[in-house]
């Protein structure tokens, strides 16, 4: 993820900047504001800006002047309840606000979270990089036989570089074409004079959805979460679940309380429908079960031996 030497220089100014503020302050998420944080092969993810931290979960929930309580234990206590019991709204009261640069596939799939800020780098008054995306082989997979949209196994070697000749190939070319129409070189500059090139709103139709884009974000933390829970699980795509984990760490840097309730509750937890409960208990009773006498479906029964660890 090479960053230019005028975007280095910009960050370092905002990195070396201080204000006096009598706000909430973390000093883990100050250590890491504003520096990018590599994801895949040119993206990145940085925390621009921040409101709140675990005391205002607390102090949202409790409606207090203060801040916390006299034993940290109590507040992590507070925070693991209602993490617990799905008691929302106090974790609406932090947010936080990213930089992220990511390919446009990716964006796509990414704006359905729709309770969140956005502002699109906007390709109606610039020109975008030649930067595109290009997985690396152990990421190009066929199509999965169970899964209609996930991956199966990594496709063979020959195969995937013929697959990555093909994504080069086109991306470069779509981008070539996409400067000509522009009649403008990748400084600006006119090609040809005596034409009048493309506008760019139209020029940006031909590239490719692996070409790279930015945006900054912004969420409330209760939003941020559900995001992450939904991003980071196994089953995501791989890449948008490489966002999501290094948004998590910023999480954990932030709020810290609450993102261990969150692993442990969220993450790390499974959700079992009234059937699986019933199947359950009738196992816990000691009766063999097997699926034709559960109630379960095939695929509900896959999942709910996966949720109990004996698939």
């Amino acid at each position: 993820m090479p960053l230019a030497q005028d975007q280095i220089a910009a960050i370092e100014a905002q990195r070396a900047a201080r204000a006096e503020t009598r706000r909430a302050t973390v000093p883990t998420l100050e250590a890491i504001l504003y520096h990018p944080h590599p994801v895949l092969d040119h993206g990145f993810v940085r925390v621009v800006d921040y409101m709140g931290d675990d005391g205002a979960i607390v102090q949202a929930a409790r409606v207090s002047y203060g801040r916390g309580t006299r034993k940290v234990s109590e507040d992590e206590g507070l925070i693991r309840y209602l993490m617990r019991h799905r008691h929302t709204t106090p974790f609406e009261m932090c947010e936080i606000k990213y930089h992220v640069k990511l390919p446009i596939f990716i964006a796509r799939q990414w704006i359905r979270h729709r309770m969140a800020n956005v502002n699109e780098y906007s390709a109606r008054y610039s020109i975008l990089d030649r930067e595109f995306y290009l997985p690396a082989p152990a990421h190009l997979a066929a199509q999965s036989a169970s899964n209609r949209q996930g991956r199966g196994e990594a496709l063979a070697a020959d195969e995937a570089a013929m697959v990555l000749d093909l994504l080069r190939e086109d991306a470069t070319r779509c981008h070539d074409h996409y400067l000509a129409m522009l009649n403008e070189n990748e400084d600006g500059t006119a090609r040809d004079p005596t034409r009048q090139g493309l506008a760019r709103e139209l020029a940006r139709m031909n590239l490719t959805l692996n070409t790279y884009t930015q945006w900054y974000w912004k969420t409330d933390l209760h939003n941020l979460l559900h995001f992450i829970s939904l991003r980071a699980d196994a089953h995501a795509q791989y890449e948008i679940r490489a966002y999501a984990e290094v948004m998590l760490k910023t999480v954990e840097a932030w709020v810290p309380m609450a993102a261990r309730a969150f692993r442990d509750y969220r993450l790390g937890a499974v959700t079992l429908s009234a059937p699986m409960r019933a199947v359950l208990r009738r196992m816990l009773a000691g009766e063999r079960v097997e699926q034709p006498e559960s109630g379960l479906s095939k695929r509900e029964w896959a999942e709910f031996l996966a949720a109990i660890g004996t698939a």
